[in-house]
C-alpha cells in the first residue's frame, strides 16, 4: 500500500526484519532506545507489536502527534493482563473468571487458597502464551510460579491468579475499529491451547446467535472504551448460557493467522487498512478452514525444514514457515493452513500436514 516499513525488534534477522524496507534491533523496553529510534525515522504511525515495550514512551509520542496503533491506551491496558482485567471488572462490568494478583510465591499461596482448585497462572505479561500453566494442587504451586517468572515478559515480576473456568469452548473474536462509530467483527474462530499456547485455530465456531450476540457486545464496550483504529483479538469463554471475557490483544492474533485462508480479507489486512483509514470491506468467508503450528523441538542457531513438499502436496493446504533464525523447544516456526467442506476436514488436513514437516536445528 505504498508504505515505508521499518521493522523493529529484540534480535537481528526477525521475519518482519527480512521483508522491511529498513530495520532496527533494540530493546524496547528502553525508553531511551525507543525514543532515538522514533527521532531518527520520524513515523507517521507506530504500530506496536511486541509486549516488552515502554508503553509510557507511546504515549508521548501521541502526544507529539505520532499515531499510535491503535492507541497509546488500548496498547498500554492490553499489553499487562492486571491493567485489562482490572478495566474489564471494575470500570465496564463484564464478567470474568475470578481473579487476584501475587508478586511472590507466599502470596500465590494464599491466594489460591481463596480461589480453589485448579485455578490458571500466567505472567501479567508474556506473549503466546509463555509462563502460563493450571495448577491443580498446592504442592505444585511453587513449580508453576517458577515457570511464571521464566516466561514474563517486561521488568514486573507479577504474576495473575484466577479460577479455571470450565468453559464448552473459547474463541478468539476479532474486532475492527475502523473509525470511532463503526465496529466490525470476523466470525468466531475457535482454538485449543497447550501450554498456554494456541496450537490449531478454525473458523467458523458455530454459536447460538444469542451467545454470539453478547459476545460482539463484550468486545464492542470493552473496544470502543479503549479506542484507536485497528484490530483487536478478544478472547472469550463460552459455557452453556454465558459468555465470560478472557484476554484482549491490540493487534492481530496468532488464532488469527486462520484467516490467511479463510476470508477474502486477512486480519492483517484489516489492521493494515484500518489503521491507515483506508476502510473496511465486507468481511466474507471462503470456506471452513483450520491453522496448525509446526512447533520446534530443539535448541538450534541454523534451521531448516523438511517435509513441507509432502505437506503441500495435501488438497487445500498451504504452508507459512516464519523465518525465524533460531530455534528452542515449542517456539512457532510455521504455520499449515487449510480449507475444506467441513470444520473437522479442514483441522484433520492442517493437523496433518503440520506432523508432516520437521524443523532441523545446528546447535
Amino acid at each position: 500500500l505504498g508504505c515505508d516499513v521499518i521493522a523493529c525488534d529484540r534480535y537481528n534477522g526477525a521475519p518482519a526484519q527480512q521483508v522491511a524496507d529498513g530495520y532496527e534491533t533494540f530493546d524496547m523496553l528502553d525508553a531511551e532506545a525507543l525514543r532515538r529510534v522514533v527521532n531518527k525515522h520520524q513515523p507517521a504511525i507506530i504500530i506496536p507489536e511486541i509486549e516488552a515495550i515502554r508503553t509510557e514512551a507511546l504515549t508521548e509520542f501521541e502526544a507529539d502527534g505520532i499515531q499510535i496503533a491503535p492507541s497509546a491506551r488500548a496498547v498500554n491496558y492490553t499489553m499487562n493482563r492486571d491493567k485489562i482485567r482490572d478495566l474489564v471488572t471494575e470500570e465496564l462490568g463484564i464478567r470474568t473468571a475470578k481473579f487476584a494478583y501475587g508478586e511472590s510465591l507466599q502470596e500465590c499461596e494464599q491466594i489460591a487458597k481463596k480461589i480453589g482448585y485448579p485455578l490458571v497462572m500466567k505472567p501479567v505479561m508474556s506473549s503466546s502464551g509463555k509462563g502460563q500453566s493450571v495448577v491443580h494442587t498446592p504442592a505444585s504451586i511453587q513449580e508453576s510460579w517458577h515457570y511464571a517468572c521464566q516466561g514474563m515478559r517486561g521488568d514486573r515480576q507479577r504474576v495473575i491468579i484466577e479460577e479455571f473456568i470450565d468453559f464448552q469452548y473459547e474463541i478468539t473474536l476479532l474486532t475492527v475499529r475502523a473509525n470511532l462509530e463503526k465496529t466490525v467483527f470476523c466470525p468466531p474462530i475457535g482454538h485449543r491451547q497447550e501450554r498456554g499456547d494456541y496450537q490449531e485455530s478454525w473458523q467458523p465456531v458455530e454459536m447460538r446467535a444469542d451467545l454470539l450476540e453478547k459476545a460482539q457486545n463484550i468486545a464492542q464496550i470493552v473496544t470502543r472504551n479503549l479506542g484507536g483504529a485497528g484490530i483487536f483479538g478478544v478472547e472469550l469463554f463460552v459455557t452453556e448460557d454465558d459468555v465470560i471475557f478472557s484476554e484482549l490483544s491490540p493487534r492481530p492474533h496468532d488464532t488469527g493467522l486462520v484467516t490467511l485462508v479463510s476470508q477474502n480479507v486477512s486480519q492483517f489486512d484489516l489492521h493494515v487498512r484500518s489503521v491507515l483509514g483506508l476502510g473496511v470491506p465486507q468481511i466474507q468467508l471462503l470456506g471452513p478452514s483450520a491453522s496448525h503450528v509446526v512447533l520446534a523441538n530443539t535448541d538450534g542457531n541454523q534451521v531448516s525444514y523438511s517435509g513441507v513438499d509432502e505437506a503441500l502436496g495435501i488438497p487445500g493446504v498451504d504452508v507459512r514457515i516464519f523465518g525465524k533464525p533460531t530455534s528452542r523447544p515449542y517456539r512457532r516456526m510455521a504455520v499449515c493452513l487449510a480449507r475444506a467442506d467441513t470444520i473437522e476436514q479442514a483441522r484433520e488436513r492442517a493437523r496433518q500436514a503440520s506432523n508432516l514437516i520437521t524443523v532441523h536445528s545446528i546447535t
